[in-house]
Parts: C-alpha cells; sequence; structure tokens
C-alpha cells in the first residue's frame, strides 16, 4: 500500500514590526512640549493619530517620508507629531482634549494654533486616491491650515 502525504505550504510572509507610533508615551504630554515648541517657532502643531498595526497610517507616513515638498512644508510651518491611539495605550486625555479625532477612524490628523486651540481635524479619508494618498489633497490641506493662511494679516490687503 503506497501512502501519499500532501504537505500543504503556505509562503512564510515576513512581518518586520512596524514602530511609527510610540506607544509608551503620554500623549498629552507630547501635545503639550509640541504646541510649547510651536510657539516658539510661530508655527501650528500638526498631530498624526494613529497606530502600527494600522495599514493606512503605515502608507500616509511613508507618502509623507518620500515626497520632497510634503515633507518640507511640514517641516516649514509645523510642528509635527504622532500620537499612539492603540490597545496598549488609548491615550484617553490626548484624546479628549483634541475633542475625539478617533471617531474618524485612523490615522487622523489635527492642527493645533500657537495658543493650544484646535483649530482643524482632518479626517484623512479624504486625502486618499484610490490605494493611497493624493499629493495635491495633502499638499492643499497643509497649506490651508498653516499659521499664515489663517492669519487675519493675511487678508486684511484684499
Amino acid at each position: 500500500m503506497i501512502v501519499l502525504i500532501t504537505v500543504i505550504s503556505s509562503p512564510v510572509i515576513s512581518q518586520e514590526k512596524i514602530s511609527i507610533y510610540d506607544t509608551t508615551l503620554d500623549g498629552l504630554q507630547q501635545i503639550s512640549e509640541a504646541i510649547e515648541l510651536a510657539k516658539d517657532q510661530g508655527k501650528h502643531t500638526l498631530i498624526k493619530v494613529g497606530y502600527n498595526q494600522c495599514p493606512w497610517c503605515i502608507k500616509l507616513d511613508g507618502f509623507i517620508k518620500e515626497d520632497a515638498e510634503i515633507d518640507s512644508l511640514i517641516k516649514a510651518d509645523y510642528v509635527f507629531i504622532k500620537v499612539n491611539y492603540s490597545k496598549e495605550n488609548r491615550n484617553m486625555a490626548a484624546m479628549e482634549f483634541l475633542e475625539y479625532p478617533h471617531r474618524f477612524g485612523f490615522p487622523v490628523m489635527v492642527v493645533i494654533d500657537v495658543k493650544g486651540k484646535r483649530i482643524h481635524t482632518q479626517n484623512t479619508l479624504y486625502l486618499e486616491k484610490k490605494k493611497s494618498y493624493d499629493r495635491m489633497r495633502v499638499i492643499n490641506f497643509l497649506k490651508a491650515w498653516n499659521s499664515k493662511a489663517i492669519s487675519a494679516e493675511s487678508y486684511k490687503k484684499f
């Protein structure tokens, strides 16, 4: 009698642990420190809220880093931080301060002015295009919410 043994194999997928959010940080402390730095620099604070296993959070992180113009706009106009929201650390004090941005899903971007006031929450769904992000939508978002764009002085000349 011949016995056939079928071996079912599945490809082994290397799953490198992605770590764009530090799950150990106190989000409210991160935000407070970023606001103080932004005040000193005359910039707004841009906060990206998400978690390490979020595919769209990872995509947006790479998208920002890979586009020199977007990266430059962020560095020129914002103090940029990433605040974790995950089962390891929900950062609820930070979420309360930001007025619960996670209601829009992840990632979500929040803009804080130099006075420490939340002035905009951006559902990043509206920045997407197909299976990535739309470059011009991201650029327009960044330009629309920088400190110069919402300064009254910018509009007195009209």
